[in-house]
C-alpha cells in the first residue's frame, strides 16, 4: 500500500459527530497498552499521528484518519487497563457499540492481541460480540519482536485455539519494531474494502 497522504480529520464522542463523507471505514480496536497507537503509525509510516503513551487509556474517541482520500482508518477506544471512572468507561463502550452497530461504512475491525498474553476475557468479549453481528474482522497478534520465533509461533498458535469459536483465518503476527506483519496486514484491510 503505496501512503500518499493521512490526514487527522476529527475525534468524535458521539455517532452525531461522525464525519459525513461517504468513505469506506476499517476500525482498529484493542485493549489498553496493546500497541494501537503505535501500530498504526507503523501502518501509516508516521510517528507521532496516533498519540502513544506510557498511562493506558490515551485514546477516549473514535479518532478519524483519511488516508488517500480513499477510506478511513478510526482508532476506537481501547478498554481494560485504563484508570478512568466507570461511568466514563461505560460511555466508551456505548460510543464504540452504537459506532460498530449503525456505521453504513464500517468495512471491519482490525482487532488487537498482545501476542505475549494471549486474548484476554475482554479480548474473547470482544471477538464474541463481533462474531455475533457478522462484522468482518482481522486479528493482529502485536509485540511479535518481544518473543522468539518459535515462542511467537505457539502463542500464535494457542491464540487460534482459544479465539476458533468466534475467528477462523489466519492470525497476523506484526512488529513496529521491525515491520513484521504490515503488508500482510494492508492486504487483508484492502480486501475488506473492495
Amino acid at each position: 500500500m503505496t501512503i500518499t497522504s493521512v490526514e487527522f480529520v476529527k475525534s468524535v464522542v458521539s455517532i452525531k459527530e461522525i464525519p459525513k463523507e461517504n468513505l469506506q471505514e476499517i476500525a482498529i480496536s484493542g485493549r489498553s497498552n496493546v500497541g494501537k497507537s503505535s501500530l498504526i503509525n507503523c501502518l501509516l509510516n508516521r510517528k507521532k499521528l496516533a498519540k502513544t503513551s506510557s498511562t493506558p487509556g490515551k485514546t477516549r474517541q473514535l479518532n478519524y484518519f483519511r488516508i488517500n482520500n480513499q477510506f478511513f482508518l478510526v482508532d476506537l477506544p481501547g478498554y481494560g487497563f485504563a484508570k478512568v471512572a466507570k461511568s466514563e468507561m461505560q460511555q466508551w463502550r456505548n460510543l464504540i457499540e452504537s459506532y460498530i452497530k449503525t456505521s453504513r461504512n464500517l468495512k471491519g475491525v482490525v482487532a488487537l492481541i498482545d501476542s505475549r498474553i494471549g486474548p484476554t476475557p475482554l479480548d474473547l468479549q470482544l471477538l464474541e460480540w463481533l462474531s455475533s453481528l457478522k462484522m468482518p474482522m482481522i486479528l493482529v497478534a502485536t509485540k511479535a519482536d518481544k518473543l522468539s520465533k518459535g515462542k511467537l509461533k505457539s502463542q500464535v498458535a494457542a491464540c487460534a485455539k482459544q479465539v476458533a469459536p468466534y475467528y477462523n483465518k489466519t492470525i497476523i503476527p506484526f512488529s513496529v519494531t521491525n515491520g513484521l506483519g504490515k503488508a500482510e496486514l494492508w492486504k487483508e484491510m484492502l480486501s475488506l474494502m473492495e
